[in-house]
């Protein structure tokens, strides 16, 4: 069952597209709409439907800043508008498909129909993201795998030099001087490495024990192959000798 939304600052028209989902089509149901976009914008950043039917015209913000406010984008978006005008940008902005109203019943049938073929790449594409991401457990620890910017990275433990948090994200820190940010938390990224080689040495910092160049004792930190100077925690200091 496609869980759709609408957004469209006109009811009836929310009201027309509604009747003409539910009664074309067996495969969709409407689960919430809006005529705030405010209101929608606010829904969208924290669920996540299968489809978005947008409306262009709106007198607070039109369609493409709405999308442009939004940090969830994890779902079809259909186009709906009285013009033609903005069928072009529609696509730029990754809309699969744009309607005309008042909405014709057979391209309506058209649009579900890519609504599911769009579906269907997303959850094949997440399938084979799961398979990616369970490299780190099934292999011998010599890579991880980080997801990041809209991509997966097969990353060698052998170049990771240390990882420093900042706050909901953290930074790789890597031999090759790439620094690769994760909206990871230090804690979920400690948990993806291997304990063997990684230790966390202080609450904002992981380090690769085997790229540990000194240890000055007095001054309580570690110089790293790379020069980088990063604290030891009083209290995480004879844990971190038991280690060396």
């Amino acid at each position: 069952m496609i869980r759709a939304v609408i957004v469209d600052d006109e009811p009836k028209a929310i009201q027309g597209l509604s009747w003409e989902l539910t009664h074309f089509s067996k495969d969709i149901k409407v689960i919430e709409t809006f005529s705030n976009p405010e209101d929608a914008i606010t829904y969208l950043n924290s669920h996540t439907p299968d489809c978005l039917f947008l409306d262009i015209q709106m007198p607070t913000m039109d369609g493409f800043q709405f999308l442009g406010k939004l940090t969830n984008k994890d779902f079809a978006v259909v186009i709906t508008t009285a013009y033609d005008e903005y069928a072009i940008k529609a696509l730029k902005h990754e809309a699969i498909d744009y309607l005309l109203k008042p909405i014709d019943s057979d391209d309506l049938q058209d649009t579900i129909q890519k609504i599911k073929k769009y579906n269907s790449r997303i959850m094949n594409s997440s399938k084979l993201e799961e398979v990616l991401l369970s490299f780190n457990e099934k292999f011998d620890k010599k890579k991880i795998t980080i997801n990041t910017d809209g991509k997966l990275i097969f990353l060698d433990i052998d170049d990771i030099l240390f990882v420093e948090s900042d706050g909901n994200y953290s930074t790789i820190v890597t031999a090759k001087k790439q620094n690769i940010v994760v909206t990871k938390k230090l804690k979920e990224v400690n948990a993806i490495l291997p304990e063997h080689y990684f230790f966390r040495i202080h609450n904002s910092f992981i380090i690769n024990l085997n790229k540990i160049k000194e240890f000055i004792k007095n001054e309580g930190y570690v110089v790293m192959e790379s020069n980088h100077k990063i604290p030891v925690a009083r209290q995480r200091k004879s844990d971190f000798l038991e280690k060396l």
